[in-house]
Order: structure tokens, then C-alpha cells, then sequence
């Protein structure tokens, strides 16, 4: 059976991207990174929940604390408040210098061990936070670049399932699916009790709602 590498953070979209990757008939090779963002201990404890529903063959959990030290996030840098007044145009103060960028070429290095025919990530860019890192054109860049710089043999396929849905269409196929939305986390504050108003929760509530069905994680507002 073919193997497809599963970028996992713990949240809702890409836990939606990874089912899809198992449901397409690959191993899935689960794979996390641990950088030292605010919610970490709950996004990892939800990657290993999320992992043992997939059958995962092989599991990662990659630390790279550098991204603490480059600072310039709210979500990496507890001196920058992470905004809670509402999803503003432009690119937000939680975004991560170049985050997905590292995150798929650590992940290609990972395919490339296991000869992974596929590299699975769940960025989504309409209804995004505005990220430059989860659109369309630039993961299809990745995929030339990482192809470009393996072995020859290798031959990788960076699959976004999710990059052209709404929130609320990912609630959808999550429960079609029987993705445990119960164990996944989008608040960018909290690890007990989701804060509610950060831009990320709001995103996700704002799926449920549209949605017409109950978020199943426990929200302090």
C-alpha cells in the first residue's frame, strides 16, 4: 500500500486532511511539530489522539524551538497579545515567519525516507486567517522545489484536499467522515477551555454555526 506523510497540528482541518489521505487508501505517516507555540501541550495531545483513530504506521513528533527565539508571533512570542477583536484584512500577528514553508521540507524529508508517494496538508485558503503560506500557488511551488532537490526516484505529490473549502464545508465532511472533532484544537490562546474570540476559534465557531451543528470542545465564551 502506498504511504502518504500527514502533516497533524491538532486541529480541525488538518485531522479532516489526514482522514482524507486514509480514506484514499494510503498507510498514513503521522507527523507533528512542537515549536513552542502557546497551546502546544494541548495540540500535541490531540496529534496523538488523532493519530491512533488513523492507524497511523509510523509517528512523529518534531521539536524545533527556533522559531521562539525569531520571535515576531503572537502565537511563538507571549509579549504579542494574540488579537481577539475580530478577523481583520491582511496578514494577522499570529502568522509564523515561514512556517509551512519549514514544516514541508521537514515533512519531504520524511516521505523521502519512507518513499512516500504523497505529502498531505491542510491549509485552506478562502477561508483562511490570510496566511501567505496556505495558498494554492505557493504549496504547488513546494511540491517543484522539494521534487527538484531528492533523488531522482523520488517522487512526491503535496496534496491540499481542504485549500478551496469554507469552514463550515469542513465541519460537513469532517462528520461524513467520523473525523473526532472532539479531539482536535483551534484555539490560539487556551489549553483547557477554548478562549471563544481569538481569530481562530471565531473561525471555527463561525463553521459550526453555518453549519448548523454543536461544536463538541468546551469554549470559556
Amino acid at each position: 500500500m502506498s504511504k502518504a506523510v500527514c502533516i497533524i497540528s491538532g486541529g480541525m482541518d488538518s485531522a479532516l486532511a489526514a482522514k482524507i489521505a486514509q480514506n484514499q487508501g494510503y498507510d498514513i505517516i503521522a507527523l507533528h511539530f512542537n515549536y513552542r507555540q502557546r497551546t502546544q501541550i494541548k495540540e500535541v495531545e490531540c496529534f496523538r489522539k488523532i493519530a491512533r483513530h488513523l492507524d497511523a504506521i509510523e509517528s512523529y513528533e518534531i521539536d524545533l524551538p527556533f522559531f521562539k527565539e525569531i520571535g515576531a508571533s503572537a502565537l511563538t512570542d507571549k509579549n504579542i497579545d494574540v488579537p481577539t477583536t475580530g478577523i481583520k484584512e491582511g496578514i494577522p500577528i499570529t502568522y509564523v515567519p515561514f512556517r509551512n514553508g519549514i514544516f514541508l521540507s521537514i515533512a519531504a524529508a520524511i516521505a523521502e525516507k519512507h518513499r512516500a508517494a504523497a505529502l498531505y496538508i491542510g491549509v485552506v485558503e478562502e477561508d483562511s486567517s490570510g496566511y501567505p503560506d496556505c495558498r494554492a500557488s505557493y504549496i504547488m511551488q513546494m511540491q517543484k522545489a522539494v521534487n527538484l532537490g531528492t533523488k531522482e526516484e523520488t517522487k512526491v505529490e503535496i496534496k491540499m484536499p481542504l485549500v478551496a473549502l469554507k469552514k463550515s464545508e469542513i465541519v460537513k465532511k469532517s462528520l461524513a467522515l467520523g473525523v473526532p472533532l472532539e479531539h482536535t484544537w483551534s484555539c490560539y490562546k487556551e489549553e483547557k477551555r477554548a478562549c471563544g474570540i481569538c481569530d481562530s476559534c471565531r473561525l471555527r465557531l463561525r463553521g459550526f454555526k453555518e453549519a448548523g451543528v454543536k461544536d463538541p470542545i468546551a469554549y470559556k465564551n
